[in-house]
């Protein structure tokens, strides 16, 4: 699988509101940082910087569950790679 790792029987389907992009994440949250545009905080800052604020930009469109996480995920995967299924 190209979004979730195989055997994933529970995902939660995202959407950014930045950048558009669609994706699943094993995490099932109402929102979390984008993985195309987010940034994640580097919690390693020194005494006179101030602690980064993150974007969760992303939010859950719905939760998906059993067989239905595969389909959606090769959906995904085919749709960024362009239509080549060959890999699969």
């Amino acid at each position: 699988m190209y979004f979730v790792p195989d055997g994933t029987k529970l995902c939660g389907f995202y959407e950014c509101i930045e950048c558009k992009m669609r994706f699943l994440d094993v995490r099932i949250t109402p929102t979390l940082v984008c993985p195309y545009c987010g940034e994640e905080v580097d919690m390693e800052v020194g005494p006179d910087e101030e602690l980064p604020v993150t974007k969760e930009n992303a939010k859950l469109l719905d939760v998906i569950r059993d067989e239905d996480v595969e389909k959606m995920d090769t959906l995904l995967s085919l749709a960024l790679t362009g239509g080549d299924f060959e890999w699969i």
